[in-house]
């Protein structure tokens, strides 16, 4: 009985608050949830859809970096959310690699801007294509130090969030197989 009566006290109270008015505006002294920036955006785009977790990686590149981005700090090679495992774990290889060599990693630059460092960055195109629930192609131009850029990324949806699986230049090169040939020479 006891039992009974609990549930239909949380019964009761769940509706209420399904029903109750919608939230007012923050009062004067209150502030509304911040905005987010940086990676932090990106990754809750990256749980949105595909698109916009594209546009989200493109805003990043174009946003001020006058301050660090907290989250950027804790990214190691091999370790980013922003890629698929796959990606990773050949980013990981390259890293090693190189380290073994004492050279310079083959991906020593951000694939999503093409650089080292974005000047007067600016997108100007997405087109998405869906290739399955878990899958898509983005066509992307943007604008780096005046000069336009193509790219082409494909995306897997891993868990619940979008990530990159591939960026091709306008070239046609593919930063995942260059990885992989690095990956299939390495020992090991």
């Amino acid at each position: 009985m006891r039992v009974q009566a609990l549930a239909t006290a949380a019964v009761l109270a769940l509706t209420a608050a399904a029903c109750s008015e919608q939230k007012s505006a923050p009062a004067a002294g209150e502030s509304a949830a911040p905005v987010l920036t940086g990676r932090a955006a990106v990754y809750a785009a990256g749980e949105k859809d595909a698109e916009a977790f594209v546009r989200a990686l493109y805003a990043r590149a174009a946003e001020a970096k006058d301050t660090p981005d907290p989250a950027e700090a804790t990214i190691t090679p091999g370790r980013d959310p922003l890629y698929s495992r796959t990606m990773n774990a050949l980013i990981g290889v390259d890293d090693r690699e190189a380290k073994r060599k004492k050279s310079a990693p083959r991906l020593n630059y951000d694939p999503i801007c093409a650089c080292q460092d974005a000047e007067a960055f600016a997108l100007r195109s997405v087109n998405m294509t869906p290739e399955s629930p878990q899958a898509a192609t983005a066509e992307v131009v943007f604008a780096n130090h005046g000069q336009d850029h193509r790219q082409t990324l494909k995306l897997l949806k891993e868990g619940p969030m979008w990530r990159i699986a591939d960026v091709i230049d306008d070239k046609g090169k593919s930063l995942h197989d260059d990885l992989m040939a690095i990956a299939e020479k390495a020992p090991g």
